[in-house]
């Protein structure tokens, strides 16, 4: 399988604005640089994010064509990111629901 790596991200709003001077001020206690400094983070990792959505995307995608169900595979990488005691009440639940209206 060919991974991709993340592509370049069209200039977002942010960059935009981080091309035109901006000067920052301290007001009632607040320092307007730092907290535009976490801001400035906090939109980097949200780009990186969608990025990364748009990848698991494209690999779903992939399995698709091989001939792989999407929404079963969403199930399973749910299941697997729970606990071993949560996924198996999660699994005597499910199965004992089903059961209460006649499906095993």
């Amino acid at each position: 399988m060919v991974r991709k790596r993340h592509r370049p991200c069209r200039q977002s709003q942010s960059q935009l604005l981080d091309q035109q001077p901006q000067q920052t001020q301290d007001t009632g206690g607040v320092s307007g640089q730092r907290l535009k400094a976490y801001i400035e983070r906090i939109e980097r990792l949200e780009e990186e994010k969608a990025g990364l959505a748009e990848d698991v995307k494209d690999i779903y995608a992939e399995a698709k064509s091989a001939g792989f169900d999407v929404k079963t595979m969403r199930a399973v990488v749910k299941i697997r990111k729970m606990d071993n005691e949560k996924r198996r009440e999660q699994e005597e639940l499910l199965s004992l629901y089903k059961s209460a209206i006649g499906i095993e």
